[in-house]
């Protein structure tokens, strides 16, 4: 008899009670027991009659190419039949909503250390930029390249706003120029992002106003490939600023370092950026201040294209 799993979310209590007469609930919303195929299929009968808003998944032990089969009721991932096996169709909105959040919603925990590690990185990134562009790939040595990072008050690009903005120019295989800045705002800084990012309402008190810096910053990257973690987070963000002083959009190439490691990496832990960091052999914290974390992403880039 096949070994079977079912997993439920927001069913109704009736239908759990009794698929607990079946089967053995391990953790909440999923159950394991061992059927035959009529057994089975009349459980999953009853599940996709009765499961009403909720969803529901079932897989089993199958002799097929890969080992196993499944089915799902109510959830937007499909399944595909790709020559006999079936395969998961995830959708383009979770995906991107899952990339989207994966760092900017990362453990807002405070780190420790931070000037000190900042010092240290300092020193490694003016060693790697003289090593940057030459190992980068050759589409990427035809342009400047600006590592790019910025911090907000959320995740919620329609209701948050950008409070700094950090980058790093490198050109010729050489630091140009650095850009930094933070922004005033018309609100008081949340406190997870001030315990994140160690920013103060003080601090904004006295930066810049939004539109000058956003003028300042089209000025600065030019005509350059920009390089971030998540990147697509961070030009959502900065669109959005460019839109709302009728300043047009960002139109030039990028590279996303998350992307990269998906792709270099593929059996890495998480995608967060400490973990690719680490991956790769870059042993420091990630700041959450928008300069230093241009300086690691400078620091991951050569790592990745060195290897």
């Amino acid at each position: 008899m096949p070994f079977t799993v079912i997993t439920l979310r927001n069913v109704p209590n009736s239908l759990r009670g009794e698929l607990s007469r079946w089967m053995q609930e391990i953790a909440t919303g999923v159950y394991i027991g061992n059927y035959n195929s009529k057994v089975r299929e009349y459980l999953w009968k009853r599940i996709s009659e009765t499961v009403k808003e909720g969803e529901a998944t079932i897989s089993y032990s199958c002799r097929n190419e890969i080992g196993y089969s499944f089915s799902t009721c109510n959830t937007e991932r499909q399944i595909v039949d790709f020559d006999g096996i079936p395969l998961v169709l995830l959708p383009w909105r979770e995906f991107s909503e899952k990339t989207e959040a994966n760092e900017k919603s990362a453990n807002y925990d405070v780190n420790a250390n931070k000037q000190t590690s900042s010092q240290t990185l300092s020193s490694e990134t003016e060693k790697s930029n003289n090593s940057v562009s030459a190992n980068s790939s050759t589409s990427d040595r035809q342009n400047d390249l600006v590592f790019l990072d910025i911090e907000t008050t959320g995740l919620n690009v329609d209701k948050d706003q950008i409070i700094e903005i950090g980058a790093k120019r490198i050109s010729n295989s050489e630091l140009k120029e650095d850009f930094q800045r933070l922004i005033r705002i018309d609100r008081q800084i949340p406190d997870v992002v001030r315990n994140l990012t160690n920013i103060t309402d003080e601090m904004l008190s006295n930066g810049a106003e939004l539109e000058t810096v956003l003028r300042d910053f089209q000025k600065f990257i030019q005509n350059s490939v920009l390089v971030g973690y998540n990147i697509s987070f961070d030009i959502k963000f900065l669109n959005k600023a460019f839109e709302k002083f009728s300043l047009g959009t960002i139109r030039n190439k990028t590279k996303d370092l998350m992307y990269e490691a998906k792709r270099k990496k593929v059996f890495q832990l998480n995608y967060k950026f400490e973990t690719t960091l680490k991956t790769y052999g870059i042993d420091r914290q990630v700041f959450h201040r928008a300069l230093q974390d241009a300086n690691l992403l400078q620091l991951l880039y050569y790592k990745m294209f060195s290897c």
